[in-house]
This record gives C-alpha cells, sequence and structure tokens, in this order.
C-alpha cells in the first residue's frame, strides 16, 4: 500500500465515531424489539396452524350455489340412450351401481334432482351428458368401437356443444381408464370439463386425459352399505382389538409396490396382512367379510395398481382405519379445501420395505386417534348424496363445478356480428345450425 493510501486508512480510522453508552443502549433495545415482534409472528404462525390443524375448514365460499346445469335426456339424442343402456338397451340402472364405477349413475341421478338443474339450454352454464359406457363395456352391451363411434354420433348432433368447442360440456369417467375409455377422447373433448377418479393413466399410454385446469377429481364409489348413518354393515374395531399393524386387501396386477408389499407380510406376518383375495369362485370375499378384514389394521395400505388411483383409500375412512398413500402421482378430491396431511399419510412407493412398518409402529395410538378423528370429519365428502346437503360429494363437485365456469365459451369455429347473433363459418345464425354439427 502507498503511503497516501495508508495515510487515508489511518485519517479515516481515527474520524470513526465513538461507541457511546448511548449507542449500546439503543442496540440493546433494537435487539431486545427484533426478539419481541419475532416471539409475536411465531406464536401468531403456531397459533394459525394448530387451529388450521383441530378446525379444519371445509368451504368453497361464502356465497350460494348458483348453477345452472342442463342434463341431456337419454331420448333426446340419437345414441345416447345406447351410451346408457348398451346396444341391446339391456344394461339396466341398478346393475351399474355396484362396484367402483357405480359413480357415473349416481352422480346423473342426483343432477336430475339437483335444485341447479335447468331445462332451458339458452340459460345453461354447464351440459352434462350421462353416459354408463364402463359399466356396459364390463356387462358386454358394448365394445371399444361401439363406444368410440356413439360418442362421436352424439356430441354430432349437441349444437351448443359446437358453439363452445366442448368447454361448457360434462363428461363422467369413473375407472382407471379415465376418458382413454373414449378412444378418440383427445379430438372431441379435449376442451370438455371430465369427472374422473383418475389424476394419472400413462403407465400403457403416452398422455394422461386428466387436465388440472379443467377437469375434477371425484371420490370412488364406496359400497351404500358402509356410508349409510347408524347401523353401517361393519362397525370399526377400537385400536387396542386390531390384529394388525397394516393391511393391503387387493391383488398384486404384476405391479412393483403391490408385490412388494405381499413380499413385506411373508416377513412379518404378524404385522401385515396381505391375503390371497379371490374375486370369482367359490372362495370370494364377500363385501361384509371384506371391510371386516379392513378394519381389523390400524392402517390401511393404498399402493398404485393400474393406476394411480384407489378406492381402498375412501373405503378405509369408513371402518377408521388411516390411509397410507403408497401411490406417488395421486390426485384427491376437492385438495383445494381439504389438507390430506392431516387425514392420510403419503409415504414414498421407492421405500415400501421394513422401513414402512418401523415407521408405522413408532406412532403413538394417540396419534393414530387423533388422524382418525379428523378423517371422520370429512369422510362425507366421499358420500354421493344430495348437493342440497351441507357435506356430500354432490356438493364437492358442484362447488368446483362452479369455480370452472369459464367466461367465454366460444370456439374456433364460431362467429359474432355487430348485434351480437352467433354464426357459422357460413354466416348461419345460431338458431339455425343443422345437424348434424360438423366436430372439430
Amino acid at each position: 500500500m502507498s503511503a497516501s493510501n495508508k495515510w487515508r486508512a489511518m485519517s479515516h480510522h481515527q474520524h470513526q465515531p465513538l461507541c457511546t453508552r448511548t449507542h449500546q443502549i439503543g442496540a440493546l433495545l433494537l435487539v431486545a424489539t427484533t426478539f419481541f415482534f419475532t416471539r409475536m409472528l411465531s406464536t401468531s404462525t403456531l397459533s394459525t396452524s394448530v387451529v388450521h390443524v383441530s378446525q379444519p375448514r371445509f368451504q368453497w365460499g361464502q356465497s350460494q350455489l348458483s348453477l345452472k346445469i342442463y342434463v341431456y335426456q337419454e331420448d333426446e339424442i340419437d345414441g345416447l340412450k345406447e351410451l346408457l343402456r348398451g346396444r341391446d338397451a339391456k344394461i339396466t340402472d341398478e346393475a351399474c351401481l355396484k362396484g367402483q364405477w357405480g359413480s357415473q349413475v349416481k352422480i346423473h341421478k342426483l343432477l336430475l334432482q339437483s335444485k341447479q338443474r335447468t331445462w332451458k339450454k339458452e340459460e345453461a352454464d354447464l351440459f352434462f351428458v350421462p353416459s354408463y359406457v364402463k359399466c356396459a363395456r364390463m356387462m358386454g352391451g358394448l365394445n371399444d368401437k361401439e363406444i368410440n363411434s356413439t360418442y362421436v354420433k352424439v356430441i354430432s348432433q349437441m349444437p351448443y356443444f359446437r358453439l363452445s368447442g366442448g368447454r361448457n360440456h360434462i363428461f363422467v369417467f369413473p375407472s382407471g381408464a379415465g376418458a382413454h375409455l373414449f378412444k378418440s377422447w383427445a379430438t372431441y373433448i379435449n376442451r370438455s370439463i371430465i369427472l374422473t377418479p383418475e389424476g394419472d393413466r400413462t403407465d400403457k399410454r403416452d398422455t394422461s386425459a386428466f387436465n388440472t385446469w379443467k377437469d375434477i377429481i371425484i371420490p370412488g364409489n364406496i359400497d351404500d352399505g358402509m356410508t349409510k348413518t347408524g347401523d353401517t354393515t361393519v362397525q370399526p374395531l377400537p385400536l387396542s382389538k386390531r390384529k394388525y399393524l397394516a393391511n393391503y386387501l387387493g391383488r398384486a396386477q404384476g405391479k412393483a409396490g403391490r408385490l412388494k408389499l405381499i413380499e413385506l407380510s411373508k416377513q412379518f406376518p404378524e404385522k401385515l396382512e396381505c391375503p390371497d383375495l379371490k374375486f370369482s369362485g367359490p372362495d370370494k370375499l364377500g363385501r361384509k367379510e371384506y371391510f371386516e378384514h379392513l378394519r381389523n389394521s390400524k392402517f390401511c395400505l393404498a399402493p398404485r395398481g393400474e393406476s394411480s388411483w384407489t378406492l381402498r383409500f375412501y373405503e378405509s375412512f369408513f371402518v377408521e382405519c388411516v390411509p397410507v398413500i403408497l401411490s406417488d402421482q395421486i390426485e384427491l378430491p376437492f385438495q383445494n379445501v381439504i389438507d390430506y396431511s392431516q387425514i392420510s399419510i403419503k409415504w414414498p412407493s421407492s421405500q415400501i420395505g421394513p422401513e414402512l412398518l418401523q415407521y408405522l409402529e413408532s406412532i403413538p395410538d394417540e396419534e393414530i386417534e387423533k388422524i382418525i378423528a379428523r378423517g371422520r370429519q370429512v369422510r362425507c365428502w366421499w358420500v354421493y348424496a344430495s348437493d342440497s346437503e351441507s357435506c356430500s360429494a354432490m356438493r364437492g363437485i358442484m362447488w368446483e363445478l362452479q369455480r370452472k365456469v369459464r367466461q367465454f365459451h366460444h370456439s374456433a369455429e364460431t362467429f359474432w356480428l355487430h348485434n351480437g347473433s352467433i354464426v357459422n363459418r357460413n354466416l348461419v345464425e345460431f338458431p339455425k345450425w343443422e345437424l348434424p354439427v360438423p366436430l372439430p
């Protein structure tokens, strides 16, 4: 350093103000004030967290539902009856209500009774297209080719579908296949609202039909005998009387996570129950026996199968068994109002092994009871009851639909004139559009 630079450094040091007693007192006051406000904010945050855990809020908004939904009638459109009853019209509502795909029937029936239903297409916010195709396919009423061609025929007779490009039309696909059940979904209903329990279906396909922006995850269809009030098919057991730490009730289906659980149950048969379930024949497990097995553990394991969702997740709430999700890509219903971290456990599917059982075993019964109690508060959202109920799957779906209503419904194939008239490419006004309507 040069002499001149040294002199400037020394001069600067000599002119620094001394640390007086006043400075020391001020510094102490600053530290005390900072500490006080930090503690206050920390306490406020902690208090908010505790309230959230013990008193979760399940509200979509303070206002009332104001939706108007038009439900297409099965005799209104050529082909729609086939999507409901099959080619020979032999599929019945009663047959389709059973099993995990019954939500397609329940949603349709409940919408027919809803106060949100309108009989006037011109005032509708949304249009519901009823279909029981998964049931019809399972029962031999329609094959894949027939499902595809019938859907195309049906929507070509819906002028309001063409007007919006399908944006305000609702379709239900209640199985793991999701909208892929309609082979040409990506061409015709890729803008429509899809109700499905399946948020991920990429294991056998290049793309998922679920879009978080427009589609809605719905609960699976639980056996009515378990969701009714009062005397259910099977009652929960006290924790002290449950034989197992955890269980998995399902088929292996060659899936890695399920195979790991079955092997794990062989290593720890006293902790983990994985019975060899028969879904047909004389050894088939009845519904009551199934729920009796399910209730006999503290934790119900829900691994991924052919797709990411599983009905066991929802069923576990009604035997008061803590669900443990072992499906990394799962999407759950009504996640914007329900905090699933307070009512379930999600564990990495790559960590299925003894460490999972050790972790579950470390959780005290008092904590398990708290999780079960919080789950008891929210399980009404899995029950397919009227949307006039304060807590039901349909009410949740209606609030989600109201959030999904878009202010701009016109498609690339609709045009308008200075007086507000809606026309097509040939300048034909909307009320005069002829059927079938050209599709995208």
